[in-house]
C-alpha cells in the first residue's frame, strides 16, 4: 500500500532548561556502587566467574558434533602442516634453535583453546613478535658475548641456552603484564592503536624481518645489533659482505622460494576445486631435507642445516627475576603489539561470523598461553593472520580446530621432529620471506590512504619511519605518542562556523557551506565542531570574536576609555561647581540652581557653551553635574550609542554546545568571560543543545548565578532563537511552529 505525502504541522512551547527540567522531572542519577557486587558470595556468582574466565565450559557442552567436529578436524590438520614450517622459520627470527618455534607452537596454542573466545584465530608463531623477540635476545646475548679464546669461535651452546633463558622469561613477563592488564579490564588499552599505525607498524616489521633474513638467504654471518639504525647498519653490513655469499646456499633459498611462490599461485587458482589447499611449506620442507640428506649439501657445499633437533618435551623451568628489569620495557611493547593484533583479527572474524570476543578475556587467554608457554621455554606468541585465514576456510568453527594442531605438533615433537635435522636454514628463510608477502602488501595503504585520509597517512609514514630507524620498541612508543599528540592538535583546529537557518525549518546550518541558509536578522548562532577544554578554549573565544564580525575587545576598551573621560570630566564640573557656589557665598549672593528644570531647558541653556566642549555628551554631563550627585538620574550615559561608539549588528548572541562531551574549569572561566565581554557590548548570550552531562558539570562548577541562569540554557538552536527575537520584541512566549514536512 503507497503511503500518502501529507503535511504535518508541530507545535510546542519554547524549551529553556529549567521548563525543560521541569516538563521531564529530572533528577540525579542513582549513584551505583559496583564494588559492592565484588565481595558477592553466591552460587550463581560464582558460576557466571568461572564461564567468564574459562569460556570452553560455556561452548564445549553445546557443541553440535556432527555439524563441526570434521570441519575442525581438517582445518586443524591444515593449520598444523602451515605450524610446522613456520615454527621451525620464526624460532631463527628470535635467535634462537628451531625446536623452540615446535613447542611455542604446542602449549600456547592448548592454553588458549581453554581460555579464549575467537573462534577462528591461530594462535601460535607470528613474524612480528618473532623479530621483537630477536631483537631483544641478540641485544642482551650477542654472539660476541660467547666468542672462545683459542679460535674466536662462537660457542654456540651457550649463546642458545642464555637467548633461550631471555626468551622465556620474556614469555613471562609478557604473559604477566597481559593477565594483569585483562583483570583490571584494561582491554581498551588498544584503542589506541589506530588501524594505520598498527598496519604501519607490522608494515615496519616485515621489512625488518626480510633483513633478518638474508644472512640466511646469502649464507652470511653478521655482527649482532639492535637500538637505532641497526637496520641501516644491518643492510650495509649485508651489501659490504655480499662478495662473500655461499652459492649453494643462494640457490637453496631461491629454489625454495620459487617452489613456495608457484603452489601458492595454484593454490590460488584452483580454491575453488581443492577441499584443502596444497601443503606447499610442507611438501618444500620435506622435500628440501631429503635432497640436503641425500647430495650432502652440508659437507659438500656449505649450506648451514637446522641441526639437532631434540625428541620430547623439555621440563618446566622457572624465569630469572633478575632479569625482569632488563626486560620489563620490551616486555610491555610486546604485550601491547601482540594483544592489538590477536584483537583486531578476533574482531574480524567476529563480526563475520555473528558472534562476540571480548577483549578482557583476550587479554587473559593470551596472558596465560604467554605465561604457561615460559615457564615450559616458549617465547611470546600472538595470532597469525596466514593461519587464521586457512583455519575459517576450510571450515573451522571453534577453538577444537586449534587443539587438533597443536596435537599434531605434540607428536611431532615427540617421534617426528628429529627427522628435519638435515633442513637447509635457507629454506626456512624463504619460507618466511614468502609469508611476508601479505604485509609487505601494505605499502599499498600509501596510496588508498592519501586520496582518503591525509592525516590516517601522517600517522603510518610516522610509525613506518620511526619503527624502521629507531627499532621496534622505541618506534611503537613514538608512533602512540605521535596518534595521541594529533589528536590534541586536531582538537586544537576545530571547524568554526556561524549557522544560518535553512527555509522554512528549524535546521540550522553552516552559511559558507549551504547556499540556502540564511542568518536570523539580530541574531548569531556560533558553533565548534569538537568539544573546548583547557587546550583550544582560548582559541574558541578567539574564534567566536572573529565570527561575529565585531572587535570586541577594541570595542570593550573604547567603551571603557570614554567612559572614564566622562567620569573625570563629571568631576571636574562638579569640582568648578562647587567653587563657584563658595565664590558667590563669599561675596553674600545667591546661585540658585534649578534642580527640576526639564532637559530641554538644560540643554537650550547651555547650547553655546557646548560649542566650546563636546557637544551633546558634554552637555548632558554639564546638566548631571548641575543636578547634583542627589539628582544624578539622568538617561543612560554608558550605553554605546550614548558614548557614539558604533553597535553590533546582533542583539543576541547563541553558542550551539551540542558537541561538547565534557566541560573543564578552564572551559567555564572562558565562557563566564563571553558572557561578560557580550554584554559589555549590549548583547544577550544564550547556549543550546547541552547533553545533559556537560550540564550537570555546569552545575557542579557552579556556573549558573544570579547573572547567568538555566533561562539562558535551551533545548534547541530554535527555541534560543526564537526567544531571542520575542524578547527583543517584549512579547510574550508563545508556542514554536518546529516544522513543515
Amino acid at each position: 500500500m503507497e503511503l500518502r505525502r501529507r503535511d504535518y504541522h508541530v507545535e510546542r512551547p519554547l524549551l529553556n532548561q529549567e521548563r525543560l527540567e521541569e516538563l521531564g522531572r529530572r533528577g540525579s542519577a542513582a549513584g551505583t556502587r559496583q564494588w559492592r557486587t565484588w565481595f558477592r558470595c553466591s552460587r550463581a556468582r560464582a558460576r557466571a566467574l568461572l564461564l567468564q574466565y574459562l569460556p570452553i565450559l560455556a561452548w564445549l557442552p553445546q557443541y553440535p558434533v556432527r555439524e563441526w567436529l570434521l570441519g575442525d578436524l581438517l582445518s586443524g590438520l591444515s593449520v598444523a602442516i602451515m605450524q610446522l614450517p613456520q615454527g621451525l622459520a620464526y624460532a631463527l627470527l628470535a635467535g634462537l634453535p628451531p625446536v623452540f618455534g615446535l613447542y611455542s607452537s604446542f602449549y600456547p596454542v592448548f592454553i588458549y583453546f581453554l581460555f579464549g573466545t575467537s573462534r577462528h584465530i591461530s594462535v601460535g608463531t607470528f613474524a612480528v613478535m618473532s623479530v621483537m623477540v630477536g631483537s631483544v635476545t641478540e641485544s642482551l646475548a650477542p654472539d660476541e658475548a660467547f666468542l672462545q679464546d683459542l679460535n674466536s669461535t662462537v660457542n654456540v651452546t651457550a649463546r642458545d641456552a642464555a637467548r633461550v633463558q631471555l626468551a622465556s622469561t620474556l614469555s613471562v613477563l609478557v604473559g604477566l603484564f597481559q593477565v594483569g592488564l585483562g583483570l583490571v579490564h584494561f582491554g581498551f588499552v588498544v584503542t589506541y592503536l589506530s588501524e594505520p599505525l598498527v598496519r604501519g607498524y607490522t608494515t615496519a616489521a616485515s621489512v625488518q624481518v626480510f633483513v633478518s633474513q638474508l644472512k640466511y638467504v646469502f649464507g652470511l654471518y653478521l655482527s649482532s645489533r639492535s637500538g637505532p639504525l641497526s637496520l641501516i647498519y644491518t643492510v650495509l653490513e649485508v651489501c659490504w659482505k655480499l662478495p662473500q655469499s655461499v652459492v649453494g646456499t643462494m640457490v637453496t633459498a631461491v629454489v625454495a622460494g620459487v617452489v613456495l611462490v608457484l603452489v601458492k599461485l595454484l593454490n590460488d587458482k584452483l580454491r575453488r576445486h581443492l577441499p584443502l589447499p596444497i601443503p606447499g611449506e610442507l611438501l618444500t620442507l620435506i622435500g628440501a631435507t631429503g635432497i640436503s640428506y641425500g647430495v650432502g649439501l652440508q659437507h659438500r657445499f656449505g649450506v648451514d642445516v637446522v641441526g639437532k633437533i631434540p625428541a620430547g618435551m623439555l621440563p618446566p623451568v622457572a624465569p630469572s627475576p633478575q632479569l625482569f628489569a632488563k626486560l620489563v620495557g620490551n616486555a610491555f611493547a610486546i604485550a601491547v603489539v601482540g594483544f592489538a593484533i590477536a584483537i583486531s583479527l578476533g574482531k574480524i572474524f567476529a563480526l563475520r561470523h555473528g558472534y562476540r570476543v571480548d577483549s578482557n578475556q583476550e587479554l587473559v587467554a593470551l596472558g596465560l598461553s604467554n605465561l604457561i608457554g615460559g615457564i615450559f621455554q616458549c617465547f611470546p606468541v600472538s595470532c597469525s593472520m596466514s593461519r587464521s585465514l586457512v583455519q575459517e576456510s576450510t571450515g573451522g568453527n571453534t577453538q577444537v580446530a586449534g587443539a587438533v594442531s597443536s596435537l599434531f605438533i605434540l607428536i611431532i615433537i615427540l617421534k617426528l621432529g628429529e627427522l628435519f635435522q638435515d633442513l637447509p636454514k635457507a629454506v626456512l628463510a624463504a619460507v618466511i620471506i614468502v609469508n611476508l608477502k601479505g604485509m609487505l602488501m601494505q605499502f599499498r595503504d600509501i596510496c588508498s590512504l592519501w586520496k582518503a585520509n591525509r592525516v590516517d597517512l601522517l600517522i603510518w609514514l610516522v610509525t613506518f619511519v620511526a619503527t624502521i630507524l629507531l627499532n621496534l620498541d622505541i618506534g611503537l612508543v613514538v608512533a602512540v605518542v605521535f596518534s595521541l599528540l594529533l589528536v590534541v592538535v586536531r582538537t586544537q583546529m576545530p571547524h568554526y562556523s556561524v549557522l544560518g537557518q535553512v527555509p522554512d525549518t528549524d535546521i540550522y546550518r553552516d552559511v559558507a557551506e549551504y547556499s540556502e541558509a540564511r542568518e536570523v536578522p539580530g541574531v548569531k548562532v556560533f558553533r565548534s565542531s569538537a568539544t573546548v577544554y583547557f587546550a583550544n578554549a582560548e582559541l574558541y573565544s578567539d574564534a567566536l570574536k572573529q565570527r561575529c564580525g565585531v572587535n570586541v575587545d577594541h570595542l570593550i576598551s573604547q567603551k571603557k576609555k570614554l567612559l572614564r573621560k566622562q567620569e573625570l570630566k563629571l568631576k571636574r564640573l562638579q569640582k568648578e561647581n562647587k567653587l563657584l557656589k563658595q565664590a558667590a557665598a563669599s561675596k553674600g549672593t545667591s546661585v540658585s540652581i534649578s534642580v527640576n528644570a526639564s532637559v530641554t531647558d538644560i540643554d537650550s541653556s547651555n547650547a553655546e557653551d557646548s560649542k566650546a566642549k563636546q557637544g551633546t555628551a558634554g552637555n548632558e554631563l554639564e546638566d548631571m553635574a548641575a543636578r547634583g550627585p542627589e539628582d544624578a538620574k539622568a538617561p543612560d550615559m554608558s550605553s554605546l550609542k550614548a558614548l557614539g561608539l558604533p553597535q553590533p549588528d546582533f542583539h543576541s548572541l547563541i553558542l550551539d554546545l551540542g558537541a561538547l562531551s565534557f566541560v573543564d574549569t578552564v572551559f567555564l572561566k572562558s565562557l563566564k568571560n563571553i558572557f561578560r565581554d557580550f554584554r559589555e557590548i549590549e548583547v544577550e548570550v544564550y547556549m543550546a543543545s547541552c547533553h545533559s552531562p556537560v550540564i550537570t558539570q555546569l552545575e557542579a562548577g557552579h556556573f549558573f548565578d544570579a547573572t547567568i541562569t538555566k533561562q539562558h540554557l535551551f533545548a534547541s538552536v530554535h527555541d534560543a532563537v526564537i526567544f531571542a527575537l520575542q524578547r527583543l520584541r517584549s512579547s510574550p512566549v508563545s508556542p514554536v511552529s518546529v516544522t513543515k514536512l
